[in-house]
């Protein structure tokens, strides 16, 4: 993350204030999700035991990642929700990693530094697919053409840094609106979209 984006924070947060807590949210499904995972306060006993693993990383790893701990923490508790059997990771965060794997060991977990680097041994099905915020833009666009028609009815993709850009921003913009996608999630910092097409497509914007 930028240090422009840093100093911008608080106002960016202060904008989105009304958009907080599930207020005027009537889907059941939304306001659960809001409430209870994205805004969830319960302090996971791996959290400190992650925190550790990534702060003993070399800094320059850590310095790669650049994703937030706030955000791969919100990773965690979306993959405890949606218990997913197939994680598919893209992206250079090595602490993303740490978190996505630890919350369900069971599933089969694939990591790719860039998508070059996918390829035909991927599973016909995806039930978590996360982007993260070290891709580019145009990566992000690739990505999702190739990726998102994988994905499971009752699986979720985020995407990182959706406003980081306006190149980000128009790819989010561009798949949040597209038949291919229902329920989604605008928290600034990423995108979340459900495939459930029986629910009811809406978007939310929530103050992460």
């Amino acid at each position: 993350m930028s240090k422009l984006l840093t100093l911008k924070r608080p106002f960016i947060w202060l904008r989105r204030f009304r958009h907080r807590c599930g207020y005027g949210v009537h889907s059941p499904f939304a306001f659960d999700l809001i409430t209870n995972v994205i805004y969830e306060k319960a302090n996971y006993y791996s959290y400190k035991t992650l925190a550790a693993q990534v702060k003993g990383m070399p800094r320059k790893q850590r310095k790669a990642c650049g994703v937030s701990s706030k955000v791969n923490r919100l990773l965690f508790r979306l993959v405890n929700r949606l218990q997913p059997e197939v994680i598919v990771h893209i992206g250079r965060s090595v602490a993303s990693s740490l978190y996505l794997k630890s919350v369900r060991p069971s599933a089969q977990y694939l990591h790719f530094d860039h998508a070059e680097e996918l390829n035909t041994a991927l599973p016909a099905q995806i039930d978590f697919l996360y982007i993260d915020a070290t891709c580019p833009a145009e990566e992000m666009n690739q990505l999702c053409n190739a990726l998102l028609h994988r994905i499971s009815p009752q699986g979720a993709c985020v995407i990182g840094g959706i406003r980081y850009s306006n190149g980000k921003k128009r790819i989010w913009q561009k798949w949040r609106d597209s038949e291919q996608t229902g329920i989604t999630f605008d928290l600034y910092d990423v995108g979340i979209y459900f495939f459930d097409k029986e629910k009811i497509k809406q978007h939310y914007l929530v103050n992460f």
